[in-house]
């Protein structure tokens, strides 16, 4: 039923991408104008710390030996995650391409996390990834709403009062 995975490393992985996606929305925040959105990539970027932290507390390596300090480290700008905000930021930079992007990063991270949980055996450890792709998919629908704040399009609480009329 289970694939033979390296577990720690899945973890250690795990552990670097939520620090990966922590700085990608921490330097997007910074080059946003609007405050609503800042303050979405804001607390994004607080959720990933977060996130982290739970794959930090079942990481049983002796390589990252304080979370904060390897949190606050420089950002990885080779990452996947940092890679495609750089290229963002240093193009024509929107609120809106930023968004598109976090969405893309989020869906394809979730995915991640879901199969990477169907091959562990460990219960507790198991239960961290599923927690994570939980909360991931939160992000995803944060962000999606916030995106259509920024397009003007209709949000999802005023779908019924469109749909009636």
């Amino acid at each position: 039923m289970f694939e033979e995975i390296d577990v720690q490393d899945a973890i250690k992985k795990s552990l670097q991408t939520e620090k990966n996606a922590m700085n990608f929305y921490q330097l997007g925040a910074t080059r946003m104008k609007n405050k609503d959105a800042i303050r979405v990539f804001e607390l994004l970027a607080k959720e990933e710390r977060e996130h982290a932290g739970h794959f930090y507390k079942i990481y049983k390596g002796i390589d990252i030996p304080d979370f904060d300090e390897f949190m606050d480290a420089p950002p990885d700008q080779e990452s996947t995650w940092m890679a495609a905000m750089t290229k963002t930021v240093n193009s024509d930079f929107t609120e809106q391409k930023a968004l598109e992007l976090a969405m893309h990063k989020e869906k394809k991270l979730e995915h991640t996390l879901r199969e990477t949980a169907g091959k562990i055996k460990d219960e507790n450890v198991r239960a961290i990834f599923e927690l994570n792709a939980r909360e991931t998919h939160n992000h995803y629908e944060m962000i999606e709403s916030e995106y259509a704040r920024i397009m003007a399009m209709v949000h999802e609480s005023d779908m019924d009062i469109y749909v009636r009329e």
